[in-house]
C-alpha cells in the first residue's frame, strides 16, 4: 500500500534546474541589516568581490564529465578526494562558495591544476537493494579547504573539451551556539539522484518502473543533470538571502543533524525540499526546539519519509514498503517507511505543525494574517494572492493528526488535488521553551525568491514578499526564544475551526 501511494503523491521533481540570479526587484526589497558582533564574518564574507561567471554554462554528454566528493561534508581546513570520470585530456576544478557577494552569488575561494583526466568504470549495481554505486572509482585529487569559511559550496568541473558539472560538498560549522542553523537537505538530494539509473523513486524504466527503484542510495556515485539540481532549485536563494540578511549563521547537512545535538542553537533553518528524515535527526531537531531552538520549515513535504543511515553514513536506506525493510517486526521504530505509519507511527505534524497533502499543486498563495510579525513590511492584506506560489507540493492541517496547542493559520490557499479541493496552510506556533516555529506549508517559498525565474505565474512581487518575509524570520529568530506561550508545544488533534485554517 506505500508503494502505491510513493506512486501516485511522492515528491516532486518538476521544479528544477539551475536558478538564474535573483531579481533586481526582490533584492531591492530586502535591505541589509546592520551586522552584530557574531555576524560580522558573514558580512565580511559577502563584502567580498563574488564571481558572476560561477554558473555552468556548457553541460555537454552525460559522460563527458562527473564526479563526486568522498564526504558529504568537512570542517573548515578538512582535506577531501574528487573522483572524477571524464573522457577529456584534462579538467580544472572551481570551487564557489554561494552567497550573496553584492549579488553575484558566489565566490570562488580555490582552482586546481589542471589534472589528466580518466573514463572510470562502469558503475555497479547491488542486487540485494539495487542501490547504484562508484565506489570502485579511483581518487582523482585531493583538495585541501584550508582558509575555506563555512557554508554551502559548488565545485565546478570544467574538462578541457568544455563540459562542466557541479558536485557540491559543505563546509560545516564547528560551533552553532548563538547562530541560525542552515541545513543543506543532502538525504532528499540523493534520494531522487538518479544517475545511473536508479533512485528512491524509480528504476531503469523510469518513474513508471517503480518496483525496481532503489532500497537504498549511496553518495559514492556522481548527482544527475548538472550535479546540484536540488541545491539549485530548493536551497540557493534562501542562502543568498540568509548571507545578506547581518545574522550569525552556521552550515549542516542532513548527516550532521544526524550526529550531533543543537546545543545553543538560536534557529535551525528546513529549506525547500528537505523530505527525507533520520531518527536522529528528529530527536535533536525536537530537542532544539523544547530548549528553545527556533525552527522554520521553507518547503512542504518536510520529515515525510523515515530513513537510516548506513555504511558511515555514505548510505541512505529508506525501503518505502514497511513489510520489506529487514528490521521490520524485530526493531520497529528503525523500520523506514512514513514518519505518519505503522509500524511506528510518529507524524510529523507534531514538529512541523502542517503535513504534507498534495502533489502536483498549482495555485495562489492567499494570506490570511497580514498583521503578523513575519509579514511586516510586505505590504501584504488579508486575501492579498500571489499566483503559482502554493506548489507544487504543498501541506496542511490535517485532521486525526496531532499539532502543537498554539498553532495560527497565517496563509491558507485553497487549490484543487487531482479530484479534491483542499487547501495549503502556512502555519506558525510557540513553545513552552519560548522557541517559535514556521512552516510555509508550500514548496515554492524559496523558489518564488527567484520571482519570474521560478516560473509557474511566480511574480516578482512574490520574490519581493517571500525574501521580506524570509528575512524578518531570520533576524527576528536570531535573537533568541521568541516568547513562550503557556499552551507550550503539547500536541492535540485539530478542531473543526483549525481545520477550516481559523487562528
Amino acid at each position: 500500500m506505500v508503494a502505491i501511494l510513493v506512486t501516485a503523491l511522492g515528491g516532486c521533481q518538476g521544479d528544477t534546474g539551475t536558478a538564474p540570479a535573483s531579481p533586481q526587484a526582490a533584492v531591492q526589497a530586502a535591505p541589509v541589516a546592520p551586522a552584530t558582533p557574531a555576524a560580522s564574518w558573514t558580512v565580511r564574507e559577502n563584502a567580498q568581490a563574488g564571481d558572476r561567471g560561477w554558473q555552468i554554462s556548457k553541460l555537454g554528454g552525460d559522460d563527458e564529465i562527473a564526479g563526486y566528493a568522498d564526504r558529504v561534508s568537512v570542517l573548515p581546513g578538512e582535506p577531501f578526494r574528487l573522483l572524477v570520470s571524464t573522457r577529456a585530456p584534462r579538467f580544472v576544478v572551481h570551487a564557489f562558495r554561494i552567497g550573496w557577494y553584492g549579488g553575484a552569488g558566489a565566490r570562488r575561494v580555490w582552482r586546481s591544476a589542471p589534472t589528466p583526466g580518466m573514463v572510470q568504470d562502469a558503475p555497479k549495481l547491488i542486487e540485494s537493494t539495487q542501490t547504484i554505486t562508484a565506489e570502485h572509482w579511483r581518487p582523482s585529487l585531493t583538495v585541501d579547504t584550508a582558509g575555506w569559511p563555512e557554508g554551502s559550496y559548488l565545485l565546478r568541473l570544467d574538462a578541457s573539451t568544455g563540459a562542466q558539472r557541479y558536485v557540491p560538498i559543505t563546509v560545516r560549522s564547528a560551533e552553532v551556539a548563538g547562530k541560525v542553523v542552515i541545513v543543506n537537505a543532502t538525504t532528499t538530494w540523493q534520494a531522487y539522484n538518479t544517475w545511473g539509473g536508479r533512485s528512491l523513486y524509480e528504476g531503469p524504466g523510469g518513474r513508471s518502473d517503480f518496483a525496481n527503484r532503489s532500497r537504498a542510495v549511496s553518495f559514492n556515485r556522481p548527482y544527475d543533470t548538472n550535479g546540484a539540481r536540488l541545491f539549485l532549485s530548493f536551497e540557493r536563494a534562501a542562502i543568498e538571502t540568509a548571507e545578506r540578511s547581518g545574522v550569525a549563521l552556521a552550515y549542516l547537512t542532513s548527516h550532521d543533524l544526524d550526529r550531533r545535538p543543537l546545543d545553543g542553537a538560536r534557529a535551525l533553518i528546513s529549506l525547500g525540499h528537505d523530505e527525507y528524515w533520520s531518527a536522529g535527526m528528529r530527536r535533536h531537531v525536537t530537542q532544539a526546539r523544547d530548549q528553545g531552538t527556533n525552527l522554520a520549515f521553507l518547503g512542504a513535504n518536510a520529515v515525510y519519509w523515515r530513513i537510516r543511515f548506513e555504511e558511515n553514513g555514505r548510505l541512505v536506506v529508506c525501503y518505502k514498503d514497511a513489510g520489506e525493510d529487514p528490521l521490520f517486526g524485530e526493531r520497529n521504530t528503525e523500520v523506514t517507511a512514513l514518519w505518519r505509519a505503522f509500524p511506528a507511527a510518529d507524524p510529523e505534524s507534531s514538529l512541523v505543525g502542517p503535513m504534507y497533502d498534495c502533489f502536483p499543486a498549482e495555485a495562489p498563495y492567499v494570506v490570511r494574517r497580514p498583521d503578523h510579525w513575519i509579514f511586516s513590511g510586505t505590504g501584504v492584506r488579508r486575501g492579498t494572492a500571489f499566483p503559482g506560489m502554493a506548489g507544487v507540493e504543498t501541506d496542511k492541517i490535517m485532521p486525526g493528526y496531532p499539532i502543537p496547542e498554539s498553532l495560527t493559520v497565517l496563509a491558507e490557499s485553497p487549490l484543487r488535488c487531482g479530484d479534491r479541493e483542499t487547501l495549503a496552510h502556512s502555519t506558525y506556533y510557540r513553545t513552552a521553551a519560548g522557541s517559535a516555529v514556521f512552516a510555509s506549508g508550500t514548496m515554492r517559498w524559496v523558489c518564488a525568491m527567484r520571482g519570474r525565474a521560478c516560473g509557474h505565474g511566480v511574480t516578482h512581487a512574490a520574490a519581493a514578499f517571500t525574501r521580506r518575509a524570509t528575512l524578518n524570520l531570520l533576524r527576528r529568530f536570531a535573537q533568541g526564544p521568541v516568547g513562550a506561550t503557556s499552551a507550550g508545544s503539547s500536541a492535540r488533534t485539530p478542531s473543526a475551526t483549525a481545520r477550516r485554517g481559523s487562528s
